[in-house]
């Protein structure tokens, strides 16, 4: 039987059995695994990992695993600088764009106040989310672990909080969002980018005292959401400073 010492690090021991967690674990294995296969099987999600050195070299995960092997795991928070000849996933664009499974409804709408790119329904199943992010290169944004492990998923990660709020400030740290952070750019709807519109052309949907008192509007081309600065732009405007903060 072929025996390794594999280590995970840092934030990828949220997955791991508390018994094995910040430990070199001794594992024996008796068939052919690739080094993602053998990384699942602790329950560290793929997506999760950024980096994985065998026997101190940097490989992806199609590495079969050899018997005395020597792995260290790493995710995107504190890998080393040692740069792969083969990295486990093609780089996103930025800003990046996700795509959030249906218990995330509040993450969705926060992320899209701060204007990004985020596609969300609440009758998404796994199957549809894993194929979206793997049709149009999107981040998916899951609480649900055995999503982020399906195969066709290359970019995740997993909300470690049920708050929306610090979920919010959790995904904007874990990608770097926050310099790219432009509020009041999406629809919160439908997700739609947001175009300004002259009164005249949107003014029969307005309530009268609308129309009376106020002359700027912004109007979703997708699902024909307007918005305007009425009585609750402070409230908004001081959920956006809220959300902003790199403070947890």
């Amino acid at each position: 039987m072929a025996q390794i010492k594999i280590h995970f690090y840092h934030s990828l021991n949220d997955f791991v059995a508390p018994a094995l967690s910040a430990t070199e674990i001794i594992h024996n294995f008796d068939r052919k695994a690739s080094v993602k296969d053998m990384i699942e099987s602790f329950n560290v999600p793929h997506p999760e990992v950024e980096l994985i050195l065998v026997n101190g070299i940097a490989v992806n995960f199609n590495y079969i695993v050899q018997d005395r092997d020597n792995i260290q795991v790493y995710p995107a928070d504190g890998s080393p600088e040692v740069k792969p000849l083969l990295p486990l996933r093609p780089e996103l664009p930025r800003p990046p764009v996700f795509v959030v499974d249906s218990n995330l409804g509040k993450l969705a709408r926060y992320l899209r106040l701060l204007g990004f790119d985020c596609l969300y329904r609440n009758d998404f199943g796994d199957a549809a989310v894993a194929t979206i992010a793997s049709e149009q290169q999107r981040i998916v944004l899951t609480r649900d672990r055995s999503l982020l492990q399906r195969s066709i998923i290359t970019h995740g990660y997993f909300v470690r909080t049920n708050l929306p709020k610090i979920q919010t400030r959790e995904v904007l740290k874990r990608f770097n969002l926050f310099p790219l952070i432009k509020p009041l750019t999406r629809c919160t709807h439908c997700n739609g980018k947001l175009m300004e519109t002259g009164k005249q052309q949107i003014e029969h949907c307005l309530e009268p005292l609308t129309r009376k008192y106020y002359e700027k509007f912004l109007i979703c081309p997708e699902c024909g959401q307007i918005y305007w600065q009425g009585g609750h732009y402070v409230r908004i405007k001081r959920l956006i400073d809220e959300l902003s903060t790199e403070k947890f």
